[in-house]
């Protein structure tokens, strides 16, 4: 099913995918909002990619960035998207819509729900192949009952409607279809919502199945540090539509040298290793019309300085393909030790508290 795009002379030598200095703001009553501020990051060939961080980061409008669908107030004002070497940011409609499904591919937040309730799931799926092929609706037919397989589901059920599947089978279908034309990479943005824990697992496992069987790369965007640590090669860490640590996933969680990186590793459970009580970060992030100067981090952070609030902190390199943006790398062993510590974090929870502001526990 894999052709050359006859539209675009891709550059074999680039990367995959690679963001420079990304920056995406949206135009509202309150001025020019950043929510994503001069991020880069690539994905190689055959890896899964990882954007963690908590909710309103901004990882999710670096999904839409990248495949422009940002919403109509949404625009770029600033950096690079490119895709095997073509720059994503300058192509027409006609141009996104011969590389989207073809090349790249979503599975969007609240997948489950994105399916046509009215269509039988494999009218669904034959209509995205047939919009880029010109093959028959018979050949449509038995690639999606292939899809199926792929995925792990029942070929007989492809006719049925999404109300006949469940949250876990429609979030297969969804896959199904996304790979409807073998894409080079796919973003699934929150795969595992509204799964119970299971279905998680079970989602994650043909995820890394697909990408070693169809040599595929993904890009999963999550909220869950543990849905990251199971499945990615490499990841990138966002907080306040900022990149704070990046680089291989082993590297930064053997050595974080972020302090966000250490409040989201204390604030979800481990299946290995000592177990510990869960340490929340106190507070919440900034609001985007109104951020600090200095880090975005900084009024959760417990070994914040009078530096920190200057200007945020560069993506500076501390190892091999492992970069983190914080001023106090001189003293990243100590601040390793301290911020397993309960105590460290709990005078931040009482500061919260008595400026009214609202605190995680």
């Amino acid at each position: 099913m894999k052709q050359a795009n006859a539209n675009f002379d891709f550059d074999d030598d680039a990367p995959l995918l690679e963001a420079e200095d990304l920056t995406v703001s949206y135009s509202t009553s309150q001025g020019d909002l950043i929510a994503v501020d001069d991020v880069s990051f690539t994905v190689k060939e055959d890896e899964i990619f990882g954007l963690v961080g908590e909710s309103g980061c901004g990882k999710s409008t670096v999904a839409q960035a990248i495949l422009s669908l940002l919403p109509s107030n949404g625009m770029i004002p600033s950096g690079s998207i490119r895709f095997r070497g073509i720059e994503l940011t300058e192509l027409e409609k006609r141009e996104l819509d011969s590389l989207r499904w073809e090349n790249l591919a979503l599975i969007s937040q609240g997948a489950m729900n994105a399916l046509n309730p009215v269509q039988r799931i494999s009218t669904q799926i034959v209509e995205a192949i047939q919009a880029h092929r010109e093959i028959s609706k018979q050949d449509a037919r038995e690639r999606t009952r292939e899809l199926f397989e792929t995925v792990g589901l029942d070929p007989e059920r492809m006719d049925d409607y999404p109300h006949q599947f469940s949250g876990g089978m429609k979030q297969r279908a969804y896959i199904a279809m996304s790979l409807a034309l073998d894409p080079d990479l796919i973003i699934a943005d929150e795969p595992t919502t509204a799964l119970d824990v299971i279905v998680q697992d079970q989602i994650l496992k043909r995820l890394k199945e697909l990408r070693d069987e169809l040599n595929i790369s993904v890009v999963i965007i999550s909220h869950d540090i543990s849905v990251i640590a199971e499945t990615c090669n490499r990841l990138g860490v966002m907080y306040s539509g900022k990149l704070m640590e990046y680089g291989d996933l082993k590297e930064i969680f053997a050595n974080p040298y972020n302090p966000y990186t250490l409040g989201l590793q204390n604030a979800f459970p481990t299946l290995r290793g000592e177990q510990a009580d869960l340490i929340s970060i106190p507070g919440g992030p900034p609001d985007i019309a109104d951020l600090p100067d200095g880090c975005r981090f900084m009024d959760r952070c417990p070994f914040a300085t009078a530096k920190c609030g200057e200007a945020h902190p560069p993506l500076e390199s501390v190892g091999d393909d492992h970069a983190s943006a914080c001023y106090r790398h001189d003293i990243i062993e100590e601040m390793r030790t301290d911020a397993g510590k309960r105590d460290t974090w709990d005078q931040l929870h009482a500061e919260v508290a008595a400026s009214g502001g609202a605190s995680d526990e």
